[in-house]
């Protein structure tokens, strides 16, 4: 069943990637990322009441809450790069860096949380960090975009969402997935607020295109 879930992510992050672009052209993509993560806290909350897990808020343990909570910033700070990136760059070229993401969690998860680390898991680590190379060396020889900045924004998404995996593996262990996103959606909805106020974009949102808007 976890296979279908995380083809499932696969396809809802590679919409994800194509609507926020469309969404942030005009728009500042720290504004769109707060915008965005108001709809994704009204859904995950729903989620958690459907499933019906709120009752386990009370049980949850305190490294629980620590883990979750440093799993929403982690969260937080991943997602405000990467929508950075994406409004500065092409998505062909922030997408494959950020998920280059997988390789990092992969070396974190063997060293920190023990899961094993065959020869075949190794050598298609490297097989995705030589496909993800060749993927942006071959835009980068064609695009006419010499603005480096996208790619800092997309190495920090990347290692920002590495660590939201590790961090989020050990916070939802004792409790229910849903409850443990909610949670974590909170937090990344203050982190993204507060971006906000303090880089001085909140008078941005009279400003915002109603196009873009229904994209984010």
């Amino acid at each position: 069943m976890w296979i279908l879930y995380a083809f499932g992510s696969a396809l809802f992050a590679g919409i994800t990637s194509i609507l926020a672009k469309c969404g942030i052209k005009k728009t500042d993509s720290h504004v769109a990322t707060a915008l965005r993560t108001i709809i994704v806290l009204i859904f995950s909350w729903l989620m958690v009441f459907i499933v019906q897990s709120q009752n386990q808020i009370s049980t949850i343990s305190n490294k629980t809450w620590l883990f979750l909570i440093l799993s929403g910033f982690a969260t937080g700070a991943s997602w405000l790069c990467y929508f950075k990136a994406l409004q500065l760059g092409d998505v062909n070229k922030v997408v494959p860096i950020d998920k280059s993401s997988t390789i990092l969690t992969m070396i974190l998860a063997f060293i920190f949380l023990k899961e094993e680390m065959t020869l075949l898991k190794g050598v298609c680590v490297i097989l995705i960090g030589i496909g993800t190379y060749m993927m942006i060396d071959q835009k980068e020889s064609t695009s006419a975009n010499h603005h480096k900045s996208w790619l800092i924004y997309a190495l920090l998404s990347a290692i920002f969402a590495s660590l939201t995996s590790i961090l989020g593996k050990v916070g939802m262990q004792n409790i229910d997935s849903n409850l443990g996103t909610a949670i974590r959606t909170v937090v990344v909805l203050f982190m993204s607020w507060v971006v906000v106020f303090v880089t001085h974009k909140q008078h941005t949102l009279k400003e915002i295109d109603h196009h873009e808007l229904l994209f984010i």
